[in-house]
């Protein structure tokens, strides 16, 4: 027997005891309240593919196609001509006939890429892929990412710069909107054509045209991330994310690269909770210099400790 789940619709209340607990039934489709039993809506909408019978036998009965996606240069609208060997009713094609279908195929192929923001699509849609690959992103990044690029494009940011550096530049905009922790320097090592300058260029003139609302980066998302790479326990992670948010509150991090800041932050737990890690192995797992560590360490002691102001740290 299907759980209950949550209603689709978060506007609904109950009519009989004014409750928003309300959860609905996979089956039947009925939304009902937690709180006194009522049913609310006796049969909810099947958000599922249509389906039809045509014929008995195998494969899919799938009317709905997929559904459309930021993702492809045409939305996923446009007609694909399947590579086969077979007619409808399942009799073998003639060679004449497959020699035709294959050149149909190449034709279609070539139509779908003859207009040169169409192409441009395609070559972004597969630098794309090599950085979901290479930096693992979740499907809402990416799709974030290419509407993001979409937009340079028709604003013309694409013109006289090369595709790659802006698509870059939309991937690093879109994980800063999403919250996923990715620095530069992730992005220079997954894709070396495209270097941190070039893509630190196309993020700011984005930024400036596109007008994107991007958040201050929070440096605690960095600490598991490092940690998880030097092997520290979890009371020295909550040591220095605690470190992180007392220095942020004296505006010590303000202005600061983060990823550098939080290896700071990590090093201060460690020497704390007495871990055995050095600042080699913070800068080693953070991507950053030793010195950078060092320098953001001092400055974060002085803080910290009431010696020193925070605009005077550099």
């Amino acid at each position: 027997m299907s759980s209950p789940v949550k209603a689709w619709r978060e506007d609904l209340i109950c009519p009989e005891c004014g409750s928003n607990k309300l959860v609905t039934d996979p089956v039947t489709g009925e939304v009902t309240c937690q709180e006194c039993g009522a049913v609310v809506v006796e049969r909810g909408v099947n958000r599922g593919p249509e389906w039809r019978n045509v014929e008995e036998g195998e494969g899919s009965k799938a009317r709905a196609g997929a559904p459309l996606s930021i993702m492809y240069k045409d939305f996923g609208l446009s007609t694909v001509i399947d590579q086969t060997s077979e007619d409808a009713g399942g009799r073998k094609l003639p060679k004449e006939a497959k020699e035709k279908m294959l050149r149909l195929k190449k034709l279609d192929q070539t139509s779908q890429v003859n207009a040169s923001e169409t192409r441009n699509l395609q070559q972004a849609a597969n630098i794309l892929g090599i950085y979901m690959d290479k930096l693992n992103l979740p499907q809402s990044v990416a799709e974030q990412a290419m509407l993001i690029y979409r937009k340079a494009l028709k604003a013309g940011l694409v013109r006289g710069r090369s595709i790659r550096s802006i698509m870059a530049a939309a991937v690093y905009a879109a994980c800063r909107l999403s919250g996923v922790p990715r620095d530069l320097r992730e992005f220079e090592k997954a894709y070396p054509l495209v270097k941190r300058k070039t893509i630190a260029q196309g993020y700011r003139l984005m930024l400036k045209h596109l007008n994107l609302k991007v958040p201050v980066t929070d440096p605690t998302i960095y600490i598991s991330k490092i940690a998880s790479k030097v092997n520290v326990d979890e009371r020295t992670v909550e040591e220095a994310i605690r470190l992180l948010k007392e220095a942020a509150k004296r505006g010590a991090t303000v202005g600061k690269d983060p990823v550098g800041i939080a290896a700071a932050a990590l090093y201060m737990a460690c020497q704390e909770t007495m871990q055995n890690v050095t600042q080699k192995d913070i800068a080693r797992a953070a991507g950053v210099t030793e010195v950078t560590v060092r320098n953001r360490f001092k400055g974060l002691k002085e803080v910290l400790e009431g010696k020193q102001p925070a605009e005077l740290t550099g």
